[in-house]
């Protein structure tokens, strides 16, 4: 009956976390390893803990109570952890439990003294470390005082730290118990932290070892900052010595105290080069064991290094597997699509599916590799280029990685095989109807498809769909659409580069882009204002949106006066618009036709700040300005030396880039009208599986990869498992961040603005559509959330078409992810938004409601007083 409660550290592994949880798991499977030495000890298990809580008073209905606190309730929280935590250390240990204990201590030794150490179910996980959340008390001596702390470790589970991570990761509170790890005190003369991989730049072959004098508390604590040594391929690579003035030691009677160092050792290294060199080489082959890297307690006794602790470092992005043993560069796909939040695993082989690239995912983002493109100089001149062009920051990232001795070798210019990416692309004339015709090719390939995929159920929809997949291909494809794109793209280029040259006009294309034809993005928002204008005369309308909470309130709309008018108002605006949303690239994303209670708080901001007819001003007014800055130029140009000459060329491009440049945004239009046809499909497939009770929801098919949605639907069999497992997964990529360029040494390089012509504590971005402003700044994260005045200032981590509604009620654009060519981009210059993208951290760094100054024109943003 009592091994049950007690279960020596030999005897566990790191499959054991259910019993011992995950330090105990962790701690077993160290001790097992070749080489490596643990400390001596023993787990108190979950069923322990168990049996503790089954006699704490009220217990069930408590934990009812923390399930529905609110995360942000801290008070709340923290009363009612606290009466818990009270509760559970004031339970008396039943007798055979504290015998078990006192048996296992009487084995190692009863008056040693003991780290005892909480180790919970949820706690060293891959997805999740949990670090720090439980508590661990040192040099405890004696059974009486081990069994308070063994008490102390189980309340430590209902911290309000704990309980507040618990609930912002969606865990449980009754799926975690806690285990206690009793081991052996060690009385260290140096100790800290290994991590085998870079903790800040990701790279897996460079290990960081922080060090101190005494027992590890004072580096955990930050009473001292560390000793670093950074270790590469063994050999330490760069040392920071730092003057450690105290340390914590372990006092004879039990506890421990803060010591001051003695003045001539402050600067002294706590460990030799050697000793860090033979540590990394120890931290390898725990690495090695557990699949991963590592965040490793040790501390340094006369004999050699002991191990306390070893947990996965959860923080670091994962690095696509290639499957080979080649050097590649990473470029994020998130970054340029605009949509760097984590997609589910159906979205990615979807977008992959239907890619003209091959893709590689990782921590649930898409990279392209570039390795081979740089390796020839004259594809790596092209592709820096068109990068450099698009997002600085990737081309600072990948001169960066250039810049490492040999990471990418240098290889022959390739034979023909096809223009390089981001060459010139062959001329096209600046003729209107061509766009006209490519509009009309995509449309009428949509309408095949929406015909024939009605039709299509089971395995035979899923092979249609690979045969779709290459239509839509072929539609993107088209060297008319890529040409018609690039046009469009390098006639920006020119007048920019040009109109600078010649007339110092700094980004001219801004003004002269204004109010394009054909661009559907922007249509998409100024038809929401002709939205409102339907809504606007009906006050019962109004009201009843501003309480809509329902999705099917487009069926109560008619019930009210003018409520026939405002419903075919909206379906007609879902119709043409209804497939898109925000991180429209994941088909798994809700679409507005699926949840068009999504626009509502756009449509009644559209009432309150703008008089009808605001669209066509809107529109004509941008116009009319494009129309003043070409007569501008072209007189400026013909007065200068061979202006003649000059001035034709520019008008040119002027035509090129009004012909073309409304079309940069259609394609994706084509991507997204295409997808929400197989997602319709496939949901439809989803729900028989449902029927057939295959599944117990549709939605779980999101994350299954296409092929593997295929065969369920073949087998009519699920693996339950996988499908939690991929729920899990996802949950956990949404605190990774994804790097714009990532090695396969797993280095996550951001690239920097390597500028000095800004203000001091201006945040710097790229500029992409001209003008300044300012105003109040708006911090938003979710367009749902969006509570808009005229004349604010957005700010977001990024913006895909989905967002261009808002644009007509803003002054100004600020976004974290974004290039000169991006959506956000193109429609803040259609719109004649002063707008900065790629600004690092720009949500974090600008508070919402403060006032900021936009500098469109020169790419970068002022907070003001």
């Amino acid at each position: 009956m009592n091994e049950r409660y007690v279960v020596d550290l030999h005897e566990v592994d790191e499959t054991q976390v259910a019993v011992v949880g995950g330090k105990g798991a962790h701690l077993g499977g160290l001790s097992r390893i070749a080489g490596i030495r643990v400390p001596g000890g023993f787990c108190v298990t979950t069923d322990a803990f168990r049996r503790i809580m089954a006699q704490v008073p009220s217990i069930d209905e408590r934990l009812d109570q923390l399930s529905r606190s609110n995360p942000d309730d801290r008070e709340a929280i923290r009363a009612l952890s606290a009466e818990i935590r009270r509760s559970i250390e004031e339970s008396v240990v039943p007798g055979d439990l504290a015998a078990a204990i006192t048996r296992a201590l009487a084995r190692l030794g009863e008056r040693s003294a003991y780290a005892v150490r909480s180790s919970a179910t949820a706690e060293d996980l891959p997805t999740a470390s949990f670090a720090g959340q439980q508590d661990t008390y040192l040099n405890v001596v004696g059974p009486t005082e081990i069994l308070r702390h063994v008490g102390r470790c189980w309340a430590s589970l209902f911290t309000e730290r704990a309980v507040i991570y618990r609930q912002r990761n969606g865990i449980d509170h009754r799926t975690v118990h806690m285990a206690v790890v009793v081991q052996q005190m060690v009385f260290p003369d140096a100790s800290g932290i290994l991590f085998t991989a870079d903790p800040v730049t990701g790279h897996r072959k460079v290990a960081t070892v922080d060090a101190g004098f005494g027992l590890g508390e004072a580096l955990v604590s930050g009473l001292v900052n560390p000793d670093v040594f950074k270790v590469r391929d063994g050999e330490v690579v760069a040392r920071t010595i730092a003057a450690k003035q105290r340390a914590v030691h372990a006092l004879p009677a039990g506890g421990t105290q803060e010591v001051v160092i003695d003045a001539h050792r402050q600067e002294q290294p706590a460990l030799t080069d050697a000793q860090a060199v033979e540590l990394v080489r120890l931290g390898r082959r725990i690495e090695a064991h557990f699949g991963s890297p590592q965040d490793i307690e040790w501390c340094l006794v006369d004999d050699g290094f002991r191990i306390v602790q070893s947990r996965p470092i959860t923080t670091l992005f994962p690095i696509p597997e290639s499957g080979d043993q080649e050097n590649h560069v990473y470029v994020s796909v998130g970054h340029q699509q605009m949509m760097t939040d984590p997609m589910k695993p159906l979205g990615l082989s979807m977008w992959r599916l239907t890619a003209m690239a091959p893709m590689h995912e990782a921590g649930g983002r898409l990279f392209v590799d570039v390795a081979r493109r740089l390796a020839s100089p004259a594809s790596r001149a092209a592709l820096l280029d068109v990068m450099g062009r698009g997002d600085p920051l990737v081309r600072d990232a990948l001169e960066t990685v250039l810049g490492h001795d040999d990471f990418v070798p240098s290889l022959p210019d390739a034979g023909p095989g096809g223009p390089p990416a981001g060459g010139a692309s062959a001329p096209v004339e600046a003729d209107p109807a061509i766009v006209t015709e490519l509009i009309e090719r995509s449309r009428a390939s949509i309408d095949v498809l929406e015909r024939d995929i009605r039709t299509k159920t089971g395995p035979a929809l899923f092979d249609f769909l690979l045969e779709a997949f290459e239509e839509h291909k072929r539609v993107l494809g088209d060297p008319l659409n890529m040409r018609a794109i690039m046009a469009g793209m390098e006639a920006t280029w020119w007048l920019n580069d040009k109109l600078w040259e010649w007339l110092g006009e700094k980004n001219a294309a801004d003004t002269l882009t204004l109010s394009a034809p054909d661009n559907i993005t922007s249509e998409m928002g100024l038809e929401l204002l002709d939205v409102a204008d339907v809504i606007r005369p009906h006050p019962e309308v109004v009201a009843f949106l501003r309480g809509v909470e329902d999705e099917g309130f487009l069926d109560e709309l008619a019930k009210l006066p003018g409520g026939t008018e405002a419903r075919d108002a909206i379906e007609a605006y879902l119709d043409r618009y209804g497939m898109r949303c925000v991180g429209e690239i994941d088909i798994t994303r809700p679409r507005w036709r699926e949840y068009p209670t999504t626009l509502v708080p756009v449509i009644l901001d559209n009432v309150r700040n703008f008089e009808p007819g605001a669209a066509g001003r809107r529109f004509e007014q941008g116009r009319q300005k494009a129309q003043k800055m070409e007569h501008d130029v072209l007189a400026r140009l013909r007065a200068l030396p061979d202006g003649d000459r000059k001035a034709d060329e520019a008008k040119r491009m002027i035509d090129q880039v009004r012909a073309f440049i409304g079309y940069r945004e259609y394609p994706k239009y084509g991507i997204v009208s295409r997808y929400f046809l197989y997602k319709q499909a496939l949901l439809a497939e989803a729900e028989r599986l449902v029927q057939a009770a295959v599944l117990p929801e549709k939605e779980d098919v999101f994350y299954l990869a296409f092929q593997e949605f295929h065969d369920v639907v073949r087998s009519h069999q699920v693996d339950d498992r996988l499908i939690q497992q991929r729920k899990d997964a996802f949950r956990s990529y949404h605190a990774l961040t994804p790097p714009r360029v990532l090695t396969s040494e797993g280095e996550a390089v951001t690239g920097a603005y390597r500028r000095d012509d800004v203000p001091a504590g201006a945040l710097i971005g790229l500029p992409v559509s001209a003008g300044t402003i300012e105003g109040r700044a708006r911090v938003i994260l979710d367009m749902a959330d969006a509570d808009l005045e005229a004349g604010d200032i957005l700010v977001t981590p990024f913006t895909d078409p989905s967002w261009s509604p808002l644009f007509v009620s803003i002054a100004g654009l600020v976004t974290e992810v974004g290039g000169l060519m991006t959506h956000g981009a193109v429609i803040a210059r259609e719109y004649g938004l002063p707008a900065v993208v790629g600004v690092e951290q720009a949500t974090r760094l600008i508070r919402d409601g403060q006032r900021i100054r936009v500098h469109g024109t020169d790419g970068y943003i002022e907070l003001l007083p």
